[in-house]
C-alpha cells in the first residue's frame, strides 16, 4: 500500500456512504492520532484500538456518528490534501480554513497531529494531511 492515510480516509468515506455503524481499519500510530482528533472534534461516536488481531500493529474500530432523527452522517466530506507524490505544507500565515472555519484541517506538526485551529493557537506549521467537513 502506497498511501495508508488515503486508505484510512477511503474506508471511512465508504463506511459513511454505506451507512455502516462500525468500521475496522488496520492501525498505525498516525491513524490512531487522526482518530483521536476526529473523536475530540465530534466527528465520530467512539473508537477502540485492538492490538490483539493482526501480527502487526492491530486494528482500529471506529463507531461512526449519525444524527439521531435525520440519520445524516457527522462526516460529510473527507479530502486527502498532502499525498506521497506531492506533499503540502502550511505555515501559520498560509494555514487553510475549511468551509470558512466550519470544517477542520488535520495537520502533522512538531507538536503532534492537531487541527488547523490548534496550530494557529500554538503558532506552528506543518504538513496538511486532510480536510474534514
Amino acid at each position: 500500500m502506497t498511501d495508508p492515510i488515503a486508505d484510512y480516509l477511503t474506508r471511512l468515506r465508504n463506511a459513511v456512504a454505506a451507512k455502516h455503524r462500525i468500521v475496522e481499519i488496520p492501525a498505525s500510530n498516525i491513524k490512531k492520532n487522526i482518530t483521536k482528533v476526529l473523536f475530540e472534534k465530534g466527528y465520530i461516536l467512539n473508537f477502540k484500538f485492538d492490538d490483539t488481531t493482526n501480527a502487526g500493529q492491530g486494528s482500529i474500530k471506529i463507531a461512526l456518528k449519525y444524527h439521531p432523527i435525520t440519520k445524516e452522517p457527522a462526516i460529510r466530506e473527507l479530502v486527502r490534501v498532502s499525498k506521497p507524490g506531492l506533499r503540502k505544507y502550511a505555515s501559520t500565515d498560509t494555514m487553510p480554513r475549511v468551509i470558512n472555519g466550519l470544517g477542520i484541517a488535520i495537520l502533522t506538526t512538531s507538536k503532534g497531529v492537531i487541527t488547523d485551529k490548534e496550530a494557529r493557537k500554538l503558532n506552528v506549521g506543518g504538513e496538511v494531511l486532510c480536510y474534514i467537513s
